[in-house]
């Protein structure tokens, strides 16, 4: 299958210009018709021949660029899906700026969580899709949300309220909640889904461990295994938590950028980082078939027995 992308953008409701603006990249399957159009400008057409396509948005860590996340995307328009990657450039914490999942810290406070989104980008970014020039290939009501670190927390803290959101998968992250905010100590928050969570993790995240104290977690306690025993909401056995021999915070990005982010706290991989991204696709993708496209849990099974995979849990 043919994978080609266009560029497109979104604004933000509530934000101030210039950082109003999230540009996306939308990864799709193409069908190359060799026509004069195709090669004066680069753009083929979308393939119409297995529309309507889910889509998938990949929400990013906290000043990690949407190229690192370009090889999933274009791994999983392969695989049939519209895959969507953005930069915003927003207000972080502190009065930093600097490339954002979106987090409205107020939406996160004891007095506000759950009654509203924390993230104004994933709405907005998902509204701009019906504007693209084949968005009537497009399935917006069938969308599966796949987030990297602080891009996974504001997902699991905002997916019930996004109707057309029916899988999340995220890679890095928990929903302990920042003491600054007002909440105790080693707080787990619950996490606002209300569709099957894939929660991912490597075995050597030194960035989670190396924000610990930003939480007052518990010596020993792991905030990701914590999230998926305490966070989600019962289920009959779709939720899923797997841990990938030897990968780190960074295992689901490539490349990593060293001038950025908190790649520095990172422990080091110990299993060949292109194997556990091999590794991830596979379980991710075989994921979304299951819950976006009604597939048999079979191909998922067999992703779980990759050998770079080092403990499942179900629940």
């Amino acid at each position: 299958m043919s994978v080609r992308s266009v560029w497109w953008a979104a604004s933000i409701p509530g934000a101030v210009a210039p950082f109003d603006t999230a540009h996306l990249r939308v990864f799709y399957p193409s069908r190359p018709t060799g026509s004069d159009e195709e090669r004066l400008t680069g753009v083929f057409p979308a393939d119409p021949s297995l529309a309507p396509y889910p889509v998938v948005l990949i929400v990013s860590g906290v000043n990690v660029g949407q190229e690192a996340y370009r090889w999933l995307a274009v791994e999983l328009a392969s695989r049939g899906y519209v895959a969507v990657t953005y930069d915003w450039v927003g207000e972080l914490f502190g009065g930093l700026r600097g490339i954002t999942p979106g987090v409205e810290l107020a939406a996160a406070r004891p007095d506000a969580y759950g009654t509203r989104a924390t993230t104004p980008s994933v709405p907005a970014v998902l509204s701009a899709l019906s504007e693209i020039s084949f968005s009537n290939l497009l399935n917006l009501g069938n969308v599966g949300l796949i987030g990297h670190s602080a891009g996974g927390t504001v997902i699991l803290q905002s997916a019930r309220f996004f109707p057309e959101v029916k899988a999340v998968a995220a890679y890095g992250t928990h929903t302990m909640v920042a003491t600054m905010l007002g909440w105790p100590a080693g707080t787990v928050l619950p996490a606002q889904v209300d569709c099957p969570v894939l929660l991912m993790n490597g075995e050597n995240d030194g960035v989670i461990n190396g924000s610990a104290d930003r939480y007052g977690s518990p010596a020993g306690r792991d905030p990701i295994s914590r999230t998926f025993d305490e966070a989600l909401p019962g289920s009959d056995g779709d939720h899923l938590q797997v841990t990938f021999s030897g990968a780190n915070h960074f295992g689901i990005a490539h490349p990593v950028d060293e001038t950025a982010a908190r790649a520095f706290l990172d422990e080091e991989a110990t299993t060949d980082p292109a194997a556990t991204r091999a590794a991830l696709a596979d379980v991710t993708a075989a994921f979304l078939d299951v819950h976006l496209r009604g597939a048999s849990g079979d191909a998922l099974d067999k992703a779980l027995q990759n050998p770079d995979i080092a403990g499942i849990r179900r629940r």
